[in-house]
């Protein structure tokens, strides 16, 4: 029988993988729990993979049945790997949402660009501040990172303490907000702390990762020594880094002029919150082009190779304001997010076309991780303590390594676990104890499908090999009407002899059709599994793919 107080937990998205963060924690026991939401998050489709799916998010369907015990949602920072999700799948949940006030304001930006957005309230909390969710008692700790107020989550109960840390780092100087609050994470851990649940994404990179104020340093160098028109393309939401191409731009004498609509949205947010007190006003797209060239900077969008952000319209040479020519300079302030190489590639080299100069990471410390290496997640175990420490949020290699790391430094018990994974944390000894359901649900316009979905899996098949449609008008005596109608979507004119494809599959649907008994003939299901048959196969024979075949039976 399980104890009353037993405390477990279970990642419903973002172990394995980074990207599309939900971990849930529970207490009680088996036959009645509460739940604590921890982030709600997406990834990003791939066109190769997925046509068609701009999101991915997390399976709640195990939420969706436990919602009378959801207790509530909190929000560790605003990040779209965190937070991107909330507007489509909250009302299936319709639970409390607790975020600090940036996180909230940025929550709400987003919800009011959004067409239909529902009206979703959300709880203000302030960093450093505890709130009670049910049985939980949340506490925010702030830490370094990428975005204004990301908090690790002390989430204290009667069966122990946990540290949720989010996404973190160390940095001692950062250029905006509160530096990871170390003092108040070695009280924790001379309190006691039952379980670590860590942030693992640099854990196979050495050392530490270095500060703002230094990439701060160099954009202002950069900026300063640029002779043409400047355009810096970095993360939206990395407010610091978008003061630090202002402050880069004043110490040039030069306007920022912001371009693309996220761009717009966190900068208003950032200003209403006072993150960017003290820094000049910026300009609009329609000023730019009568600006002289050495005294504008574009800030963009589109640092991941998004084809409709500012950057791609740029590079592209479509955009309708923003122009740039020889002499210019393009500075990528930004990682590229496995998978994006393509298509910032694409970018970079139709820019190098055009005759600008593109500066990026390889050259220049213009960016830094706002997650931590090897000698900070040692540091935090050790100020920590924990006597369980989980992965999380990586993939196989980067769990892999946290675990061994953690495992060196002394950590008692280190568990790596996959999505769906259900763990005991205490009381007792830790463990996996069961699985939850999870599984991936992705964004098809304005439609949520699972990703078993009918139409997901086509559009993936017809990808690699278009389509063939036929159309077949039979007497009900079992004779044909009329000639077949065929149509081929995506499939070469012609074969290698040059014979076209469109009468190949004309004549195999004929020969078909005359071929068989006129009994089958007259089966509308029969005969259309029998030519469906015979076009996959003959246009297989010709072209070495097999696509998918559509055939429409009517009886006159």
């Amino acid at each position: 029988m399980a104890r009353p107080d037993e405390l477990v937990f279970a990642p419903l998205g973002g172990v394995g993988e980074i990207g599309m963060n939900l971990s849930i924690y529970g207490l009680g026991n088996r036959h009645q729990r509460s739940w604590l939401a921890v982030d709600l998050g997406v990834s990003f489709g791939d066109e190769e993979h997925l046509p068609g799916i701009d999101l991915i998010m997390p399976d709640i369907s195990f939420l969706e049945k436990e919602r009378k015990n959801l207790m509530g949602l909190v929000l560790t920072h605003a990040h779209e790997d965190h937070f991107g999700a909330i507007i489509d799948l909250w009302p299936k949940l319709k639970c409390p949402i607790y975020a600090t006030q940036f996180s909230a304001a940025l929550f709400e930006a987003k919800c009011a660009a959004e067409r239909n957005a529902p009206v979703i309230p959300v709880t203000v909390v302030p960093s450093g501040g505890r709130i009670d969710v049910g049985p939980f008692n949340v506490e925010f700790i702030p830490v370094a990172h990428s975005i204004p107020e990301a908090h690790a989550l002390a989430i204290h109960t009667d069966a122990g303490v946990v540290l949720h840390t989010g996404d973190w780092k160390i940095d001692p100087t950062p250029t905006l907000g509160r530096p990871t609050d170390e003092k108040r994470l070695r009280e924790l851990g001379e309190e006691g702390v039952l379980a670590l649940i860590g942030d693992s994404t640099n854990a196979v990179r050495d050392g530490r990762s270095p500060s703002e104020a230094e990439v701060a340093r160099t954009i202002i160098d950069l900026v300063k020594s640029a002779k043409g028109r400047v355009a810096v393309t970095t993360f939206a939401s990395n407010v610091a880094r978008i003061k630090a191409v202002a402050d880069a731009a004043k110490a040039a004498d030069r306007e920022v002029v912001v371009v693309g609509r996220a761009m717009e949205r966190v900068v208003q947010v950032a200003r209403e919150t006072g993150y960017l007190d003290g820094v000049q006003n910026f300009r609009s797209p329609e000023v730019y082009g009568h600006l002289p060239q050495d005294k504008v900077l574009a800030l963009c969008t589109g640092s991941q190779g998004e084809p409709r952000a500012a950057l791609a319209r740029i590079a592209n040479d479509d955009h309708p304001e923003i122009t740039l020519n020889r002499g210019d300079s393009v500075i990528f302030s930004s990682r590229t997010i496995p998978g994006n190489e393509k298509a910032v590639g694409s970018i970079i080299n139709n820019l190098v076309l055009q005759g600008v100069e593109v500066l990026t990471d390889r050259d220049h410390l213009v960016h830094v991780s706002g997650h931590p290496r090897r000698d900070e997640l040692r540091d935090m175990i050790s100020w920590v303590k924990p006597q369980l420490l989980i992965p999380v949020h990586g993939e196989a290699l980067h769990l892999n390594d946290h675990a061994k790391l953690a495992r060196a430094a002394g950590v008692p018990r280190v568990l790596v676990i996959r999505n769906g994974d259900l763990v005991k944390l205490g009381p007792g000894d830790p463990g996996v104890v069961g699985e939850v359901p999870s599984g991936r649900l992705y964004k098809d316009g304005t439609i949520l499908e699972d990703s078993k979905s009918r139409a997901v899996v086509e559009r993936r098949r017809m990808a690699f090999s278009g389509c063939a449609f036929v159309a077949i008008a039979m007497t009900a005596q079992g004779e044909l009407a009329d000639e077949p109608e065929v149509d081929l979507v995506g499939i070469p004119e012609k074969n290698r002899a040059g014979e076209p494809f469109d009468d190949i599959v004309f004549d195999a649907v004929m020969s078909t059709v005359e071929g068989l008994p006129k009994a089958r003939r007259r089966d509308p299901d029969a005969l259309a599994e029998s030519v469906r048959r015979a076009v996959r196969a003959v246009i297989n024979e010709h072209w070495g793919k097999k696509p998918p075949c559509l055939v429409h039976v009517l009886t006159v």
